[in-house]
């Protein structure tokens, strides 16, 4: 039977669905947007918040963990390399009460990242990321701390299973999974395999899965099929805010999912639109700054390019209202809007901090300077 809540300390999830980080993507509009089609069901969480630019205050930062009052519990994903500075963190968010749940990421797999020895290229250095565990469960008191990985570096540097074990012995209170390795980024297809191999592998805690979640029934399956104990959905949502709307629906007992028409679809582009620019506190950088989105919303709809340039380089939301109003409103949901969205292509060359490979133990040149210094991925 599949499980139907997720309990993350003394939090609980119901439905188990969790939105998945997403740099640029997972800002208070965009969480807005989700849990109003949820109900306010399920965990939202923020982009990823670099440790070294939280504790300097970094402006960018700051609006970054800004929290909507109805946003409960209020969840930050952090971004370190050196656990000193992990700790400062986590214990700033305590002390200040930023955050209700602290989620780390070891799983990005951006250059600019791993070649810092960050994100997925992290948990290959057993001792380091046992070290920032222990600062981070140690820092946080009774707040829960969780954290999301990939399977490993590449095929021949897989350390998912020796990270949870290393996970469970320091406290950590969930872990999700994502069925890849650095290597693939997001190409192919996520092992949901290795999912159930940790579920297997670490029963004392919550494991979640991620990866090629496009639907509520993908996300079913991939519970029935690997045990998980819940999902984390991220491309999965991009320019499909109501997905998390049919996860609720198909976790209460089933269904029909949302198929929205265009005008339907218009309405949710403009007030995403209209959200980031109230975020922004700037109209104009809002609506720029929903540009990216354009081409998700409309995939699959008979828009045009000429259409699809025109609404790309949009500067107020008045334009994106004449624009939107030139479409053919009328269109029923496509059987082209479905399936994948986002990055998708591979990357066979993980770049790495010279002689990240030598020693899995060594943490040796690993220091504050390897952190980043700006939030967002």
């Amino acid at each position: 039977m599949t499980a139907t809540q997720l309990q993350i300390g003394p939090h609980t999830v119901t439905p188990p669905v969790v939105l998945a980080p997403m740099a640029g993507i997972t800002n208070a509009p965009f969480r807005t947007l989700c849990r109003e089609f949820s109900g306010g069901k399920g965990l939202f969480v923020s982009e990823m918040i670099t440790t070294r630019a939280l504790v300097e205050r970094d402006a960018k930062t700051m609006r970054l963990i800004h929290f909507d009052g109805s946003e409960k519990p209020r969840s930050i994903q952090l971004y370190g390399v050196d656990p000193v500075t992990v700790g400062k963190a986590v214990r700033m968010i305590v002390d200040e009460d930023l955050a209700d749940h602290i989620d780390l990421n070891f799983g990005c797999p951006v250059p600019k990242v791993t070649r810092k020895g960050g994100g997925s290229a992290l948990p290959y250095k057993r001792n380091l990321l046992r070290s920032i565990l222990r600062e981070a469960v140690t820092g946080a008191g009774s707040l829960p701390v969780t954290m999301k990985m990939r399977k490993g570096i590449d095929d021949d540097h897989i350390t998912y299973l020796d990270a949870g074990r290393i996970a469970v012995e320091e406290g950590v209170t969930a872990i999700a999974l994502h069925g890849r390795t650095a290597a693939q980024h997001y190409g192919g297809t996520a092992d949901w395999d290795a999912i159930a191999r940790l579920k297997e592998s670490v029963p004392e805690i919550p494991v979640l899965g991620n990866g090629d979640i496009w639907s509520a029934e993908d996300a079913m399956r991939m519970m029935r099929e690997t045990g998980c104990d819940g999902v984390v959905v991220g491309r999965g949502c991009l320019g499909r805010p109501w997905l998390f709307g049919d996860l609720v629906t198909a976790f209460e007992g089933g269904g029909a999912p949302a198929r929205p028409t265009l005008r339907e679809v218009a309405a949710v582009m403009r007030r995403h639109a209209e959200l980031l620019a109230e975020w922004l506190e700037d109209e104009e950088r809002g609506v720029i700054d929903f540009r990216k989105h354009v081409a998700w919303y409309t995939k699959g709809f008979s828009v045009g390019s000429e259409m699809r340039k025109r609404l790309a380089i949009t500067s107020s939301l008045a334009e994106l209202d004449a624009l939107l109003a030139e479409l053919d409103l009328d269109q029923e949901w496509p059987a082209g809007a479905d399936g994948p969205r986002g990055r998708t292509s591979g990357r066979n060359r993980v770049v790495l901090p010279d002689g990240w490979l030598d020693d899995p133990y060594d943490c040796a040149g690993v220091s504050a300077d390897a952190e980043l210094d700006t939030s967002g991925g």
